[in-house]
């Protein structure tokens, strides 16, 4: 009899000790290692152990780091004594493990908006932009049937075209399935609007200028259909709706997620955004971390209109701590604004988009306040009225608590990088840019100015601390980070090609691999206020990492554009492929 009940009895007294062990201990958490197969596959970016062979993920951070022997060590004891076994994942020989990779400057629904309308990027020529467009249109019955629908589209440059000009609202009127209705085309930069006839047709009488913008005129004073910077707002072009943003952020994040990125730094969150963000975060976790910069277009203070959010809603991963403001135009369409005039169009110097006495109240306004101040400068002398402000607004300022940042720090001259450097003030920047301008930045810039222009190695350099957040800019460039990488250390086209040859385009501003990795985790981290929980495999921080298919450190550098990822996790879960 009493053998009988011998297995009544362990099942009672094992079932006795997990209840008391859950009281005790809380309820079972998610641990595991994954190991590199070789003793040197996990880049941490972290210092003090910089390679390692092992990570430890318990529940969602870092538990350890080191050999297997370290992990297995750290491990998690149950009632006090007992280890159990623990799970390791060993990675294919040729993988590798980086942290989590961070984009410091995207725009998050805009990405969504381009992939599931007209992407125009890649285009050669005008021709290919209307053939695009009509490809799309007889592919959406509910636009076909319905010419009083709008057409949007962005990612032409007419810098890829034979003949280097403007298009013309009459282009679009040309292609018979196109002519009468609505069109809004934006430039690759964002920074320049085409749109057409019927579109001008709606916005009436137009004003003879526009402060910080430009309507682009033909010979005899008429509007062509393009409009620049400020001059965008002109335009009645319908807002995001409630239906599409949930739709557009999903396309961001599928697409995000299947190259690495675990978190994003959006370059100007608008009112409804923010609202549509924080809903998000409130009901459901958000499938990736989120830093929002607010953006409001006013020259009024409008600080007070934002909610300031710091490891919101369920994950806490939605924050909201920036604000952006906006200097210039872009070099690509001749709005970046210079100390002295375009080589390649002496009549311009480009363009201020905002009046220096109220930018420099407003930066006191939102810094007062608490905000983080995030300006876009592109061209030199938009960078130097910014430099002049913060040093005049941060003097004496705590900077590691402030952290201002230029968004772009395209073209400078070298005493303003050496001031940058010297006020403590970040530049974040997007090493695509330089690829994608290379082939005509210096005619625009001529062969002084081109020599402060794209100094990513010089920027590190002169920076006290040696930050230099990297980004890409998506929908503008391309949102795989590792081509961000490549471009970095290489300054090179994806074909191995450069204006200076297979060396790079200055090649002395090249970053080395360490660099480059560096500036997409724990810079990108620093620039966002999360460093002491993110850009590191380093104990106690999140598990945020990438399983990559090969070595980048090590590879030869054509490889790393064909770099796959094999998972992307996020707080110790895998959130694409598998380990």
């Amino acid at each position: 009899m009493s053998a009988d009940l011998t297995p009544a009895w362990i099942a009672l007294v094992i079932a006795v000790a997990l209840v008391l062990g859950a009281v005790v201990y809380g309820p079972p958490i998610r641990e595991y290692a994954v190991c590199s197969s070789t003793n040197e596959g996990i880049y941490t970016v972290d210092p003090a152990q910089p390679i390692v062979q092992c990570i430890l993920v318990r529940d969602n951070h870092i538990a350890g780091v080191g050999s297997l022997v370290d992990v297995k060590a750290r491990s998690r004891r149950l009632f006090g004594f007992w280890r159990p076994a623990l799970k390791v994942i060993f990675l294919d020989p040729t993988s590798i493990i980086v942290p989590g990779l961070a984009d410091a400057h995207a725009h998050v629904l805009s990405y969504g908006s381009v992939k599931l309308n007209v992407d125009l990027s890649g285009c050669t020529s005008k021709q290919e932009v209307l053939e695009r467009l009509v490809d799309f249109v007889k592919s959406r019955p509910d636009i076909l049937n319905d010419p009083s629908k709008w057409i949007q589209g962005m990612g032409w440059d007419h810098n890829r075209w034979a003949v280097q000009e403007y298009p013309h609202a009459d282009d679009l009127d040309a292609e018979p399935l196109l002519r009468g209705r609505c069109i809004y085309l934006e430039r690759i930069d964002c920074h320049v609007a085409w749109v057409s006839r019927r579109v001008l047709q709606l916005m009436g009488e137009l004003p003879k200028t526009v402060a910080g913008g430009d309507i682009i005129r033909d010979g005899s004073a008429n509007p062509t259909g393009i409009f620049v910077d400020k001059a965008k707002s002109l335009i009645p072009v319908p807002r995001v709706s409630k239906e599409d943003m949930p739709r557009y952020f999903e396309r961001t994040v599928k697409d995000a997620l299947a190259v690495g990125l675990t978190s994003i730094h959006d370059a100007s969150t608008d009112l409804d955004s923010v609202k549509f963000y924080m809903q998000y975060a409130k009901s459901k976790k958000l499938p990736l971390r989120l830093y929002l910069m607010g953006y409001v277009s006013s020259i009024e203070y409008w600080g007070n209109k934002l909610p300031r959010l710091v490891d919101y809603g369920i994950g806490e991963r939605l924050n909201l701590r920036s604000i952006k403001l906006f200097t210039d135009g872009a070099l690509g369409s001749s709005g970046a604004a210079l100390l002295e005039p375009y080589s390649d169009n002496p009549s311009t110097s480009g363009i201020m988009r905002i009046q220096e006495d109220v930018l420099s109240d407003l930066v006191k306004r939102f810094h007062a306040d608490g905000w983080q101040v995030n300006i876009h400068c592109t061209g030199d002398r938009a960078n130097r009225v910014v430099l002049d402000i913060f040093e005049e607004v941060f003097a004496g300022a705590n900077m590691s608590e402030a952290r201002p940042r230029i968004e772009h720090a395209q073209v400078m001259t070298p005493e303003d990088i050496d001031r940058m450097g010297r006020l403590g003030v970040i530049p974040s920047v997007q090493p695509t840019h330089a690829t994608s301008d290379m082939w005509y930045a210096e005619q625009r810039l001529g062969p002084e100015r081109i020599r402060g222009a794209y100094a990513y190695r010089t920027m590190i350099q002169a920076s006290r601390n040696q930050i230099l957040p990297l980004g890409s800019d998506f929908p503008v460039e391309d949102i795989n980070p590792l081509l961000g990488f490549y471009a970095a250390i290489t300054r090179l086209s994806v074909s191995g090609q450069s204006p200076h040859g297979p060396q790079g385009w200055f090649p002395d501003q090249r970053l080395t691999r360490f660099q480059a990795l560096k500036g997409m985790t724990l810079d990108a981290a620093y620039a966002s206020f999360s460093e002491s929980s993110t850009g590191s495999l380093t104990v106690g921080k999140k598990a945020d990492f990438v399983v990559l298919d090969r070595d980048i450190i090590t590879v030869p550098a054509s490889e790393i554009p064909g770099t796959r990822v094999l998972a992307t996790v996020i707080d110790g879960e895998v959130v694409y492929g598998s380990l």
